[in-house]
Protein backbone atom coordinates (compact mmCIF):
# COMPACT_ATOMS: atom_id res chain seq x y z
CA UNK A 1 0.00 0.00 0.00
CA UNK A 2 1.40 3.41 -1.04
CA UNK A 3 0.25 5.53 1.90
CA UNK A 4 1.38 8.80 0.34
CA UNK A 5 -0.73 8.17 -2.78
CA UNK A 6 -3.71 7.23 -0.61
CA UNK A 7 -3.35 10.44 1.42
CA UNK A 8 -3.00 12.51 -1.78
CA UNK A 9 -6.13 10.94 -3.28
CA UNK A 10 -8.09 11.61 -0.07
CA UNK A 11 -6.96 15.24 0.06
CA UNK A 12 -7.84 15.85 -3.59
CA UNK A 13 -11.33 14.52 -2.87
CA UNK A 14 -11.60 17.13 -0.11
CA UNK A 15 -10.37 19.96 -2.37
CA UNK A 16 -6.83 20.20 -0.97
CA UNK A 17 -3.37 19.60 -2.40
CA UNK A 18 -0.75 17.41 -0.73
CA UNK A 19 2.44 19.45 -0.36
CA UNK A 20 4.33 16.98 1.81
CA UNK A 21 3.94 13.65 3.60
CA UNK A 22 6.61 12.59 6.06
CA UNK A 23 7.03 9.64 8.42
CA UNK A 24 9.01 10.91 11.38
CA UNK A 25 10.66 9.08 14.28
CA UNK A 26 8.35 8.02 17.09
CA UNK A 27 5.58 6.87 14.72
CA UNK A 28 4.63 10.45 13.85
CA UNK A 29 3.03 11.34 10.52
CA UNK A 30 3.30 14.90 9.16
CA UNK A 31 0.94 16.00 6.39
CA UNK A 32 1.31 19.43 4.80
CA UNK A 33 -1.65 20.67 2.78
CA UNK A 34 -2.44 23.64 0.56
CA UNK A 35 -5.54 25.14 -0.98
CA UNK A 36 -6.06 27.34 -4.02
CA UNK A 37 -8.96 29.09 -2.27
CA UNK A 38 -8.68 32.74 -1.25
CA UNK A 39 -7.22 32.90 2.26
CA UNK A 40 -5.35 29.60 1.94
CA UNK A 41 -5.55 26.88 4.57
CA UNK A 42 -7.37 27.61 7.85
CA UNK A 43 -7.20 25.88 11.24
CA UNK A 44 -10.66 24.44 10.52
CA UNK A 45 -9.32 22.97 7.27
CA UNK A 46 -6.46 21.29 9.16
CA UNK A 47 -8.92 19.88 11.68
CA UNK A 48 -11.22 18.52 8.96
CA UNK A 49 -8.27 16.89 7.15
CA UNK A 50 -6.96 15.45 10.43
CA UNK A 51 -10.36 13.90 11.20
CA UNK A 52 -10.66 12.44 7.68
CA UNK A 53 -7.12 11.02 7.72
CA UNK A 54 -7.63 9.55 11.20
CA UNK A 55 -10.66 7.67 9.87
CA UNK A 56 -8.72 6.59 6.76
CA UNK A 57 -5.77 5.32 8.82
CA UNK A 58 -8.13 3.38 11.09
CA UNK A 59 -9.76 1.66 8.09
CA UNK A 60 -6.36 0.98 6.44
CA UNK A 61 -4.87 -0.22 9.76
CA UNK A 62 -2.00 2.29 9.66
CA UNK A 63 0.09 2.20 12.83
CA UNK A 64 1.05 5.66 14.09
CA UNK A 65 1.26 7.55 17.39
CA UNK A 66 0.65 11.14 16.29
CA UNK A 67 -0.73 12.90 13.21
CA UNK A 68 0.24 16.49 12.43
CA UNK A 69 -1.62 18.42 9.70
CA UNK A 70 -0.46 21.92 8.76
CA UNK A 71 -0.23 24.45 5.95
CA UNK A 72 3.10 25.03 4.18
CA UNK A 73 3.34 28.60 5.50
CA UNK A 74 4.41 31.72 3.62
CA UNK A 75 7.70 30.17 2.47
CA UNK A 76 5.97 27.25 0.75
CA UNK A 77 8.34 24.58 -0.62
CA UNK A 78 8.44 24.05 -4.38
CA UNK A 79 8.80 20.32 -5.07
CA UNK A 80 6.89 19.39 -8.21
CA UNK A 81 6.63 20.92 -11.67
CA UNK A 82 3.04 21.98 -10.99
CA UNK A 83 4.26 23.99 -7.95
CA UNK A 84 6.64 25.94 -10.19
CA UNK A 85 3.90 26.53 -12.79
CA UNK A 86 1.37 27.64 -10.17
CA UNK A 87 3.74 30.18 -8.63
CA UNK A 88 5.21 31.62 -11.85
CA UNK A 89 5.84 35.32 -11.24
CA UNK A 90 6.56 34.77 -7.52
CA UNK A 91 9.84 35.35 -5.70
CA UNK A 92 11.71 32.18 -4.75
CA UNK A 93 14.92 30.90 -3.17
CA UNK A 94 16.56 28.01 -5.04
CA UNK A 95 19.46 25.77 -4.05
CA UNK A 96 20.94 23.63 -6.82
CA UNK A 97 22.98 20.43 -6.47
CA UNK A 98 25.84 21.94 -8.50
CA UNK A 99 26.82 25.55 -9.30
CA UNK A 100 25.04 27.10 -12.26
CA UNK A 101 27.29 28.68 -14.86
CA UNK A 102 25.60 31.55 -16.67
CA UNK A 103 26.51 34.82 -18.37
CA UNK A 104 27.08 37.40 -15.63
CA UNK A 105 28.02 34.93 -12.90
CA UNK A 106 31.62 34.61 -11.72
CA UNK A 107 33.66 31.73 -13.13
CA UNK A 108 32.77 29.44 -10.20
CA UNK A 109 29.04 29.87 -10.78
CA UNK A 110 26.30 30.01 -8.16
CA UNK A 111 24.48 27.26 -6.33
CA UNK A 112 22.03 29.45 -4.37
CA UNK A 113 19.75 31.84 -6.21
CA UNK A 114 17.08 34.33 -5.19
CA UNK A 115 14.79 35.77 -7.83
CA UNK A 116 11.55 35.40 -9.75
CA UNK A 117 10.09 32.26 -11.29
CA UNK A 118 9.41 33.04 -14.95
CA UNK A 119 8.06 29.69 -16.16
CA UNK A 120 8.60 25.95 -16.38
CA UNK A 121 8.72 24.17 -19.72
CA UNK A 122 9.33 20.70 -21.09
CA UNK A 123 8.00 17.19 -20.93
CA UNK A 124 7.40 15.47 -17.57
CA UNK A 125 10.71 14.22 -16.22
CA UNK A 126 12.79 16.70 -18.24
CA UNK A 127 11.34 20.07 -17.23
CA UNK A 128 13.42 23.25 -17.40
CA UNK A 129 12.84 26.19 -15.06
CA UNK A 130 13.21 29.71 -16.46
CA UNK A 131 14.25 31.98 -13.59
CA UNK A 132 15.35 35.60 -13.17
CA UNK A 133 18.19 35.78 -10.65
CA UNK A 134 18.23 39.08 -8.77
CA UNK A 135 20.99 40.09 -6.43
CA UNK A 136 24.31 41.86 -6.33
CA UNK A 137 27.30 41.21 -8.50
CA UNK A 138 29.77 39.22 -6.41
CA UNK A 139 33.16 40.69 -5.54
CA UNK A 140 36.23 38.52 -6.10
CA UNK A 141 38.82 40.04 -3.75
CA UNK A 142 38.83 41.74 -0.33
CA UNK A 143 40.37 44.89 -1.85
CA UNK A 144 37.58 45.07 -4.45
CA UNK A 145 34.98 44.74 -1.66
CA UNK A 146 36.75 47.51 0.31
CA UNK A 147 36.74 49.85 -2.71
CA UNK A 148 33.04 49.19 -3.35
CA UNK A 149 32.08 49.86 0.30
CA UNK A 150 34.04 53.16 0.29
CA UNK A 151 32.49 54.25 -3.00
CA UNK A 152 29.02 53.42 -1.69
CA UNK A 153 29.67 55.33 1.53
CA UNK A 154 30.76 58.43 -0.45
CA UNK A 155 27.82 58.26 -2.88
CA UNK A 156 25.20 57.38 -0.25
CA UNK A 157 24.07 54.39 -2.33
CA UNK A 158 24.11 50.78 -1.11
CA UNK A 159 27.25 48.73 -1.81
CA UNK A 160 27.20 46.16 -4.59
CA UNK A 161 25.89 46.50 -8.11
CA UNK A 162 22.37 45.10 -8.48
CA UNK A 163 22.01 42.59 -11.27
CA UNK A 164 19.13 40.78 -12.92
CA UNK A 165 20.21 37.72 -14.89
CA UNK A 166 17.80 35.36 -16.72
CA UNK A 167 18.88 31.73 -16.23
CA UNK A 168 17.55 28.26 -16.97
CA UNK A 169 18.16 25.03 -15.10
CA UNK A 170 16.70 21.52 -15.13
CA UNK A 171 14.12 20.88 -12.42
CA UNK A 172 16.04 17.68 -11.63
CA UNK A 173 19.03 19.84 -10.55
CA UNK A 174 17.03 21.57 -7.78
CA UNK A 175 18.07 20.34 -4.35
CA UNK A 176 15.69 22.62 -2.42
CA UNK A 177 13.42 25.55 -3.31
CA UNK A 178 10.80 27.61 -1.53
CA UNK A 179 8.82 30.79 -2.03
CA UNK A 180 10.18 33.98 -0.49
CA UNK A 181 7.61 35.57 1.79
CA UNK A 182 6.44 38.95 0.56
CA UNK A 183 4.85 40.56 3.61
CA UNK A 184 3.31 44.02 3.77
CA UNK A 185 3.96 44.31 7.56
CA UNK A 186 0.32 45.23 8.18
CA UNK A 187 -0.68 41.65 8.95
CA UNK A 188 -1.12 40.46 5.39
CA UNK A 189 0.69 39.03 2.42
CA UNK A 190 1.23 40.72 -0.91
Amino acid sequence: MDLSALVEQTLEGMGFELVGFDRLPGSQLRVTIDSSREGGVTVDDCEAVSNQLTALFTVENVDYERLEVSSPGVERPLRRARDWARFAGSQAHVELYAPLHAEGFPEAGRRKLDGKILSIEGEPGSETVRFEFTGTRPVRTPSQAFRERNAARRSGKPAGEAVSIPVEFPLSEVEHAHLIAELDFKGGRK
